[in-house]
């Protein structure tokens, strides 16, 4: 009897170990499923702090999603790689198509049916601009008869304030160096995207101003293609670390990022 209780004891305890080595085995490397080319691509677009912007003064661009994925290439021990487009839509994209392996942008539900988010990193304000002379106050006198608002094609603004206006008409900008454009010559009534964006378009159009007051919040997260999901865990660390360290917070700084606080702890 003693015999047969060691020999089970035994085959239990190989049994075990091997559940274990398999277990262990099949935990994947973050660096083979985030940047499986030997380097992290990161989509970016220019002409906002959220992503990219160049700097005169260092020579090195800033920008809160170029900074971030610059800790993320670093944290995976692997070179880091920008790849810029002219637009979001276009970064979007390439995060669908798995041409880039990483963007830092607002996290939507119909966003999210084409890669997979981590929990937000970056709040900041959805409002209006609105040029020298106009007579708009606040966000709730934007959606009125009469008025041409611009946003970005294909933006999330696009895609809420062409479900929720009823009267205002919405004009659709393939970048922000042409609403910018269609506001100078006044195509455009007022602009709606985040804050942060809209202040450095404010910059570029004298006695434009940003409006008081918000139309809704984004919530900008770590976006990965699909079939990546092995790589969450990793993710949702990166994110949560970043936003303990002060990582977040420093890169909202350097990118003078106006209208925007990092995200709660979760």
């Amino acid at each position: 009897m003693r015999r047969i209780i060691v020999a089970f004891l035994i085959v239990a305890g190989v049994l075990a170990w091997r559940g274990v080595g398999a277990a262990v085995a099949a935990d994947p490397d973050p660096r083979l499923i985030l940047a499986p080319s030997g380097v992290l691509r990161a989509g970016l677009y220019p002409g906002t702090p959220t992503s990219i912007l160049p700097d005169a003064g260092s020579g090195e661009p800033r920008g809160v999603g170029y900074d971030l994925g610059k800790e993320l290439a670093r944290r995976l021990g692997v070179p880091y790689e920008p790849v810029v487009f002219a637009k979001n839509a276009e970064v979007l994209a390439a995060v669908k198509s798995g041409e880039v392996d990483v963007a830092f942008t607002n996290a939507t539900a119909v966003r999210a049916r084409d890669m997979d988010f981590g929990p937000p990193f970056l709040e900041i304000e959805l409002g209006y601009l609105v040029p020298r002379g106009s007579a708009l106050t606040t966000p709730a006198e934007v959606d009125a008869p009469g008025l041409r608002v611009g946003v970005t094609a294909g933006s999330s603004s696009d895609a809420t304030l062409s479900h929720d206006f009823k009267h205002a008409q919405i004009v659709r900008a393939a970048t922000f160096a042409v609403a910018i454009e269609m506001m100078s010559t006044g195509a455009i009534n007022a602009y709606a995207t985040n804050k942060a964006t809209l202040f450095e378009m404010a910059e570029k159009l004298p006695g434009s101003k940003v409006l008081e007051g918000r139309w809704g919040i984004e919530r900008h997260a770590v976006a990965i293609p699909k079939g990546r999901e092995q790589a969450m865990a990793f993710i949702r660390q990166f994110t949560n670390e970043v936003k303990s360290e002060g990582v977040v917070g420093a890169a909202i700084a350097r990118a003078g990022l106006r209208g925007a606080m990092t995200s709660a702890a979760e």
